[in-house]
């Protein structure tokens, strides 16, 4: 066997640009006849609120390597932060003119139903006098114009939103304006006249009107822009005395940030407006890359609250409805009686999230329970959780929580709990320093007759009711022993001063993850070279770290087999041969969104199964504290793989990745199998058997 080299850049895909594949794929749904037409138009919405945050983030990012002078390139394919921004402008403007050939195909579909998406000059006169009425009784009063002149110099224009600039003229006198929408500003207005809907982007109302703000000005132009800012601002928590205060500053700062992208809305003559576009960038200090030209209206994310306002009247062009199983077994006993007796696996969302909501809640209310201890990153805006927390410390209980502070985009809202948290008598952990604690366990310490029993949930996903009913996880509970000693170091470790602790079971990142990962990988390749049947599945969102490729690379070249489920971000190139031939890579994007992370070793028949928080992205490994743990129950373990086996045989929403890390979908001859819906059809048939919907 040659010796490969690990360092050519032909082995791998730039993690940029395999995150643009992925929104490729999100965008791909709005393109499936399998998909529900409002559900299609969801996916493009969905799309759009992807990218938005991939330019805050790591757009973002990239702009301040090179303004920086930072050269260094990425650790795989060797491209420079120059050289990554240059190769996203190019994907990406490919990604959005597919987005809006899609957008214009399926609004066209949705006529037949009586839904038009129209500009206020195709309105019928009657329609139209509605759409006036609607702009200066609830619009008018809401909007500001602010001048650019020397007086009044470019305004800071917050992120995400629209804007309209305009010409305007007097007396021969020329001058600009722009006018910003309002932030909580409904996006879209809709007319209901008889059995049709017709759909006016409040913009689109906005400018048709412009010229009611500017008394005795002539309107000579206008068109719309929206401006993306940087929201990956570092947060200095070196030397900090109360990290609540530096994340609250920090907030007001992102409000701030620097200018990342340029939308403009393009639909009239480019030509007419291309040296107000020139001003834009230079007044935003972005380059010509970071202007984007948009065939349709600027902000399609609107489109999720379209079709949840379409599907009111048209629900049969929304996904059927699906309720998750609630267990039989917890209508005769609460959830600790039923933990004494075994372990209890959940598979979210076809099973229901509520009973790890009662597990909390019934803590709170027992008074047996002496402590709970608990991790929280994301959770929902009226979080059952968060309030039984509370409630058990109200209670007297001793509770302890961890609330992730630096968790993107809900860092507000975190602030806010920690806040009534500490104000309910609750021990509250802002997390580590210079670390994310991404890691999802649950201790609850009860006291059973003279013994004290320590109960134990740990879990793939975020402790949010929500987001359950959207993302694929997995969570345990358990009353194992050791995995209950491992629970109570782990959240010692957290709260007070310890060296890393030796776990029974656990392993933990920063610390051992990745090392723990590769021992298992290498513990495979030679149960294969003894017994030749060595099989390893994977399935995470995101696989960015070189050494773990490296050593799935090396795999497979000794011939283990190597199934990886991965939704997201792929910078293994699987199918090379003599390199990864014996590797498969497939995404599902489908109704739920793939989030659970299960990694699997056939090891001769032996079967080892963990369930883990961490992607193996380095960020995980190396900046995030993890859980990764162990399945000890034979029945759970052969229940996980059976699932994954239901995965790896998906052909309906499953993509194969090609050598040259393309995506194509699977066509085979064998039944067609979409994994998420035979999930669903599984609950629907054992219902009997195994509880009943929520």
């Amino acid at each position: 066997m040659s010796k490969i080299d690990y360092a050519n850049p032909e082995l791998y895909e730039n993690r940029e640009l395999s995150w643009l594949d992925f929104n490729y794929r999100v965008l791909s749904e709005a393109d499936s006849q399998q998909n529900p037409l409002l559900e299609q138009l969801r996916f493009l919405g969905i799309g759009s609120s992807n990218l938005d945050e991939f330019f805050m983030v790591r757009v973002a990012g990239l702009q301040d390597q090179v303004k920086s002078n930072y050269t260094q390139t990425d650790n795989k394919t060797q491209l420079s932060p120059e050289e990554q921004l240059e190769a996203i402008s190019v994907k990406n403007r490919l990604n959005v003119e597919y987005q809006y050939s899609l957008y214009k195909e399926v609004t066209q579909e949705l006529t037949q139903y009586g839904v038009f998406f129209k500009s206020i000059n195709d309105l019928s006169p009657e329609e139209k006098q509605l759409a006036e009425n609607v702009f200066f009784e609830l619009i008018f009063p809401t909007l500001t114009p602010l001048g650019i002149d020397a007086y009044r110099p470019f305004p800071n224009l917050q992120n995400k939103l629209i804007n309209v600039f305009v010409h305007l003229e007097k007396d021969g006198a020329s001058e600009v304006a722009v006018v910003p929408l309002p932030a909580l500003a409904d996006q879209f207005v809709p007319i209901e006249i008889g059995d049709e809907v017709t759909l006016l982007y409040t913009e689109d109302l906005v400018t048709h009107y412009i010229g009611s703000l500017f008394n005795g000005y002539a309107v000579t132009s206008t068109f719309n822009f929206r401006v993306t800012r940087n929201a990956d601002l570092e947060i200095h928590e070196q030397g900090a005395e109360d990290l609540l205060i530096v994340i609250e500053d920090y907030l007001k700062e992102r409000k701030k940030g620097m200018a990342v992208r340029l939308e403009v809305d393009f639909r009239d003559p480019y030509e007419t407006i291309q040296e107000d576009i020139d001003y834009l960038t230079t007044a935003l200090e972005l380059e010509a890359r970071d202007v984007y030209l948009m065939d349709g209206p600027l902000d399609l994310t609107v489109l999720g609250d379209i079709a949840t306002y379409l599907s009111q009247g048209l629900s049969t062009l929304s996904y059927p409805p699906f309720s998750p199983v609630y267990p039989k077994e917890l209508t005769e006993k609460t959830i600790y009686e039923l933990a004494d007796e075994k372990d209890l696996f959940f598979h979210h969302p076809y099973d229901s999230f509520y009973p790890i909501v009662e597990f909390i809640q019934q803590a709170a209310e027992d008074p047996h329970v002496l402590a709970i201890k608990q991790t929280l990153y994301r959770v929902s805006s009226d979080s059952p959780i968060v309030q039984a927390l509370k409630q058990a410390a109200d209670n007297g209980k001793q509770v302890t929580v961890l609330v992730e502070l630096k968790a993107r985009f809900d860092e507000e809202r975190n602030v806010q709990w920690a806040k009534e948290l500490e104000e309910a008598g609750c021990h509250v952990i802002y997390g580590m320093n210079n670390l994310k604690t991404h890691s999802k366990i649950s201790l609850v310490v009860k006291k059973n007759g003279n013994t004290l029993t320590r109960y134990v949930h740990l879990g793939t996903g975020n402790y949010n009711d929500s987001t359950a009913k959207l993302y694929t996880d997995m969570g345990l509970i358990t009353t194992n022993k050791e995995m209950g000693e491992d629970a109570t170091n782990f959240f010692n470790y957290l709260s007070g001063y310890s060296q890393q602790p030796v776990y029974h079971h656990l392993t933990v990142s920063p610390f051992d993850i990745r090392d723990s990962y590769i021992e298992d990988i290498d513990a495979e390749i030679a149960f294969h070279q003894q017994f030749g049947n060595g099989h390893m599945i994977a399935k995470m969102n995101s696989l960015t770290d070189k050494v773990v490729i490296e050593k799935l690379y090396e795999a497979s070249q000794a011939g283990v087999k190597i199934d990886l489920i991965i939704r997201g971000i792929c910078c293994l190139r699987s199918q090379i041969p003599g390199v990864s031939e014996n590797i498969r890579v497939i995404s599902i994007v489908g109704r739920f969104l793939e989030h659970s992370r299960i990694y699997y070793f056939r090891h001769n028949g032996a079967h080892k199964l963990y369930l883990s928080s961490a992607d193996m992205m380095t960020r995980n490994m190396v900046k995030r504290v993890e859980i990764e743990f162990p399945i000890l129950d034979d029945e759970i373990n052969q229940t996980i793989l059976s699932i994954l086996e239901v995965y790896l045989k998906d052909n309906v929403k499953a993509r194969q990745q090609l050598a040259d890390g393309s995506y194509q979908l699977i066509q085979n001859d064998a039944p067609l199998v979409n994994s998420q819906q035979y999930f669903m059809e599984q609950v629907v048939n054992e219902r009997d058997k195994r509880g009943f919907f929520e």
